[in-house]
């Protein structure tokens, strides 16, 4: 028979053997705790089975209570509440900005309650606390809802609640929430609802000056002493909070409420992480999703001396080591102008005007769920420095009537574009992430006053319709073939080589953009999506022309849509067309001109496709068999047929044979005159 459960801390090589005992026996376990006598029960150990249906509170802090007991009676049904987040470097949490897209906060609200700048990560296991709105859902349970999109076919709810959400939210209450997803067929792209455990004051609470509630995650030395030194609050009061003894028994990564008459303390580099723990339990303490955890109690422990002081001199060189490597690193991003006050994503002169209906909804300004992984890697500007750059914006500075404005920032050109309200999450989210020669390069962004400035690189030469369709000197066959090249590279890019891969759905002429030396670089990810296999969807946008029957008819989408808009631009490149001409003067409807390539190949023969179809400026200056290979690959990707055209793997391959042999040949060698 094992011996009973003693209550030393977790993470102590004693507790390893009661490990299997406390995962088989939960329900036994919360037997002996005392009833829910006080204001919220405490959920034990009951997160770690998402099958179980018990009484614990695994779905959520009550809101609405039976009786009176303890100072129940009707509750609060809003309220401003706080969630306390481990920094997590490793899954891309570690800053107020990232970590408030995860969590559904604002930004702001989240730097200023930690004493940090916006876009600066914090150290690794720092707590960061993290001001929400709180409110009682229809299920009589508080709540804060976010929102998630899985990233992989390996996660579950117990992963994303447990690992993810830090056990901020538990596996029951996330498959209660989303009941069309069935718990074993997950897959990357599904969005979920996230019911993040909160929870306001109870009358009695009120009564006594208590304002705020925090939900913090036990880590494996807190205990409700513990919990209380952290937050300076009063430990018999943390104790009623939860419905627990002096002598209960509370577990690591399960939520504790603990009760504030003011704001959380901030400290001036973030609260302190818990006491070092054992290197055994150091990985879990920052992916806590443990098989099963273990009874911690404010008893001392009976570890020996020895061990601990083996364990202590072990994490002391560790942390060392660590802190001598931030501070190279401190130095080296010193040395290269990184701690710039642009760091700040709404630094104190930006002039930022936060409306009520904007307290919680700042966040959201850049949105989206992959976006909190790409801010990191880039640079937020003040906007003084925006308007100095663009000369205040001014009329002359504005790209061919476009939201776009010519800057020079720190000697080089660059393109702002204005968003007003906001900016689209996927062109941060893609841009942010993916580093491709052939894809337009984000260099940072600027919130002010509600919209957001994007800082893209300068494409000298603009867009490619103007070069094809305008009155500028035209591109010569060279050229030609080499835009080609480049737009297939970078969608081959997104395609192929992101995880997760992404569909651009918005390819066309005036979206490439040429450089100084006339190289193609895809622009314009308002419309990007993260696509594993094909998706459907109601809501069709896109520009004529440009758009695949399949997308038009059904909304289905995948990369064959990126495939069918490329063939549309090879066929620019080719004929000097505009995918979708002006009807003419005497009405009708006039073929697109995908539709007039297809007709050609039907009716036409291959030998006339060069007086038929070929941009006349060129002036027959290109190689006849070049010329019909790049055509028939257009007609390949405009089939209408989705699974009869190529990947742009193919298309990638086929351009590479046809760029080499143009290089090859001899311009003088085309037979023709100019």
């Amino acid at each position: 028979m094992p011996e009973p459960p003693h209550h030393g801390r977790a993470g102590r090589p004693a507790a390893c053997h009661r490990l299997f005992f406390f995962l088989l026996a939960p329900a036994a376990l919360i037997m002996l705790l005392p009833p829910a006598a006080a204001q919220q029960p405490y959920e034990a150990n009951a997160q770690t089975d998402c099958y179980t249906n018990n009484g614990s509170s695994v779905l959520g802090y009550t809101c609405r209570r039976r009786g009176s007991g303890g100072g129940g009676g009707n509750a609060t049904q809003a309220c401003d509440a706080y969630l306390a987040f481990r920094s997590a470097p490793a899954a891309g949490y570690s800053s107020p900005i990232s970590v408030s897209y995860l969590l559904n906060a604002t930004a702001p609200a989240v730097a200023a309650a930690n004493g940090v700048p916006v876009a600066c990560p914090v150290e690794a296991s720092g707590l960061l606390i993290v001001p929400v709105p709180c409110a009682c859902t229809a299920a009589g349970y508080y709540q804060h809802g976010a929102s998630y999109v899985v990233q992989s076919g390996d996660e579950t709810y117990f992963t994303i609640a447990n690992s993810t959400y830090q056990g901020l939210a538990t596996c029951q209450a996330l498959m209660a929430q989303n009941p069309a997803h069935d718990s074993l067929d997950l897959y990357p792209n599904i969005s979920l609802a996230v019911p993040l455990r909160c929870a306001c004051p109870s009358p009695a609470q009120a009564a006594a000056g208590v304002r705020y509630l925090v939900t913090y995650v036990l880590g494996w030395d807190d205990d409700s002493s513990t919990v209380a030194g952290r937050f300076r609050a009063d430990y018999q009061a943390v104790l009623d909070a939860n419905s627990l003894t002096d002598d209960s028994t509370v577990y690591p990564f399960t939520t504790m409420l603990v009760p504030l008459k003011g704001p959380p303390p901030t400290h001036k580099h973030n609260m302190a992480p818990a006491p070092a723990p054992a290197p055994a339990a150091a990985a879990s303490d920052q992916q806590p999703a443990p098989a099963a955890t273990t009874p911690t109690s404010r008893r001392s422990s009976s570890i020996s001396w020895r061990v601990m002081f083996g364990a202590g001199v072990g994490f002391g060189v560790l942390v060392s080591g660590a802190v001598l490597a931030l501070l190279l690193l401190w130095r080296w991003r010193r040395r290269r102008g990184h701690d710039r006050s642009r760091n700040q994503l709404f630094p104190p002169n930006n002039n930022v005007v936060l409306s009520s209906s904007e307290k919680y909804g700042v966040a959201k300004a850049v949105d989206g769920a992959d976006v909190r992984d790409a801010v990191a890697s880039l640079t937020v500007y003040e906007y003084g420095e925006l308007e100095r750059a663009t000369a205040g914006f001014a009329e002359e500075r504005r790209i061919g009537g476009s939201s776009v404005y010519r800057a020079v920032i720190d000697g080089e050109e660059a393109a702002v574009k204005r968003v007003a309200g906001g900016v689209l999450g996927a062109e941060v989210a893609v841009l942010g992430r993916v580093n491709h020669s052939c894809l337009v390069r984000l260099r940072g962004l600027c919130v002010h006053r509600g919209d957001t400035h994007l800082v893209f690189e300068f494409a000298r030469n603009g867009a490619l319709s103007d070069r094809l369709h305008g009155g500028g000197r035209a591109l010569g066959w060279e050229q030609r073939v080499q835009v080609a090249f480049d737009v297939a590279d970078g969608l081959n890019y997104l395609h192929n080589y992101t995880s997760p891969p992404y569909v651009h759905k918005d390819l066309k002429s005036s979206n490439v953009l040429l450089d100084a030396a006339l190289r193609a670089k895809v622009s314009n990810f308002g419309l990007a999506r993260a696509v594993v296999g094909a998706q459907m969807t109601r809501h069709v946008v896109g520009t004529e022309g440009y758009m695949a029957p399949e997308y038009l008819e059904h909304g289905l989408i995948g990369p064959h849509l990126d495939v069918f808009a490329f063939g549309v631009v090879l066929l620019e490149l080719l004929s000097g067309k505009e995918a979708a001409p002006p009807p003419p003067a005497r009405g009708g409807a006039p073929l697109l001109l995908w539709q007039e390539a297809e007709r050609l190949l039907v009716d036409g023969d291959g030998g006339g496709a060069r007086e038929v179809f070929m941009d006349a400026r060129l002036r027959g200056d290109y190689p006849m068999d070049a010329a019909l290979a790049l055509l028939g690959l257009a007609l390949r990707c405009v089939a209408r047929e989705p699974r009869a055209r190529p990947s742009m793997g193919e298309v990638l391959l086929a351009l590479s044979a046809v760029y080499g042999c143009t290089l090859q040949h001899d311009t003088s060698s085309y037979g023709s005159t100019r």
